[in-house]
């Protein structure tokens, strides 16, 4: 299908209207292009033609009859495998799910659905959403559009690249402490993550359940802001979830960003910023500039608390949500075991990868008698003082600009044999998520060997419409070529 790869949301809905082609033809063809391309690319885990054609041909009867469409209509989207989809498999990545079956949908998913977007597959990613490369998914990694080898980014790295590679025009991944934007900076893609509790969690496989967020990928802010638009709001199957009706983001676009007030931080600029890394933000922080953006410096002073307190509070988290895997009920059960401790001790050593394992013992370890105070109770408080920060700064500008990445997309195996490594490559994403803040990557040029850099644009609790305001007017802004 000619020019498939620059469809967007809006001009899907202008084409089935027009009669220029139908949702099956879209579907068929994100089928086929993802189909053909998975070996080489290893983006998706599962494919689901059957659930998409049945979207489809609702869609194209709607269209025949002369009836309103959904706002999301015929649109092919590739979901996260750590969503849940009813009838689907969702592997989590992992081999402890390898074989488990979805019995419900995410509410995320049924929102999708119900705006007539198409599921088309389940993307790859970092088991159980613990990883920033993409290299801990336990059956094969992503590889990066730009570059085949180098990651994707993690955990959302098979969302990211469904939408880089030309796949999909649009994805849903999760963000735990830069898991959509991080991915979306490496990928040269649009990566959204909303205030925590601005999309529902249900059916989200849980992670660190007061990180975990749902959110969108897509190749322009106007389409991230339809897909955002579609799946906030509040949802009586989660507690977290704001009772908030959802907002028409798409249609409050506005690229008038004149008299914004910009904060930089002086702790994201500093040692261990890649040169090109910071030479592209730079640029595109004037830029802002030129659109009548007032750039000032601030200061986030925890921020080099950060990694320490993030990876105290995900592991604990994690270390609780993930002791239900015990080979008993759904989760891998080993074949190998004459005890009921064995059985214990088998099927998770056999179900799990050594990310996950490394981050259960070290967040039972911090949970532990004699411990939790000294480790997990002090990264809660300065979980607080972070959050204190950014308090204090949004008191003073509307949204803050730093880098997404400390640097561009680095090649697979490079950083597995370090994991302290790995875990700097989220140091200035992790921040907002302890914040409970919003967060974007938008595409801010490349480096000098072609790869794609991200810009971060953070913004206060529920201001979403903010962030995305001036991620548009910088896309429009000459695109997001820097």
């Amino acid at each position: 299908m000619d020019g498939y790869r620059d469809l967007t949301i809006d001009s899907i809905r202008a084409g089935l209207r027009e009669k220029r082609f139908t949702a099956r033809e879209l579907a068929e063809e994100a089928l086929r292009r993802a189909r053909d391309g998975n070996e080489a690319s290893g983006t998706f885990l599962s494919f689901t033609p059957e659930r998409a054609f049945a979207v489809a041909g609702r869609v194209d009867a709607s269209v025949a009859a002369g009836k309103d469409i959904g706002p999301l209509a015929g649109v092919p989207v590739a979901v996260k495998d750590v969503i849940m989809t009813a009838g689907i498999k969702t592997t989590c990545a992992s081999r402890a799910l390898e074989d488990f079956v979805a019995p419900y949908d995410a509410t995320a998913v049924k929102r999708l659905e119900k705006a007539g977007a198409v599921i088309v597959g389940k993307t790859n990613c970092d088991e159980f959403a613990m990883g920033s490369s993409n290299e801990n998914s336990a059956f094969y990694p992503v590889r990066n559009p730009a570059d085949p080898e180098r990651v994707p980014g993690g955990s959302s790295g098979g969302s990211a690249a469904a939408v880089a590679y030309g796949y999909t025009p649009a994805s849903l991944g999760s963000d735990t402490g830069g898991s959509i934007r991080q991915p979306a900076s490496f990928c040269g893609a649009v990566g959204v993550m909303p205030t925590y509790g601005r999309v529902s969690r249900y059916g989200l496989v849980a992670f660190a359940s007061s990180l975990d967020h749902i959110g969108p990928f897509s190749r322009t802010v106007r389409d991230s802001a339809h897909l955002l638009g579609t799946v906030a709001g509040g949802d009586p199957y989660d507690a977290t979830a704001a009772n908030m009706p959802a907002a028409d983001f798409a249609g409050a676009l506005s690229a008038d960003v004149s008299g914004l007030k910009l904060g930089i931080p002086r702790e994201y600029f500093g040692e261990g910023l890649d040169a090109a890394v910071g030479a592209r933000i730079e640029a595109g922080i004037k830029r802002l500039e030129r659109l009548g953006c007032q750039a000032v410096e601030i200061s986030l002073p925890h921020t080099r608390y950060a990694i320490a307190s993030y990876y105290l509070i995900c592991t604990a988290e994690a270390s609780s949500n993930l002791a239900r895997y015990d080979g008993v009920r759904y989760s891998r059960r080993s074949e190998d075991s004459e005890t009921l401790r064995d059985m214990y001790r088998n099927s998770r050593a056999e179900a799990f990868g050594p990310e996950v394992t490394r981050r259960i013992i070290l967040g039972t370890y911090v949970l532990s008698a004699g411990y939790y105070d000294a480790y997990y109770k002090k990264a809660q408080e300065v979980r607080s003082l972070i959050a204190r920060d950014f308090k204090q700064a949004f008191e003073s500008v509307d949204a803050i600009v730093t880098p997404t990445s400390p640097f561009p997309a680095f090649k697979l195996g490079e950083k597995t044999s370090d994991p302290l490594q790995m875990y700097l490559s989220d140091i200035y994403t992790i921040t907002g998520s302890l914040a409970g803040i919003a967060g974007m990557s938008v595409p801010c040029g490349a480096s000098p060997e072609g790869l794609p850099i991200g810009m971060q644009i953070l913004a206060n609790h529920f201001e979403e419409q903010t962030m995305l305001n001036l991620g548009h007017a910088f896309e429009l802004d000459g695109g997001f070529e820097g």
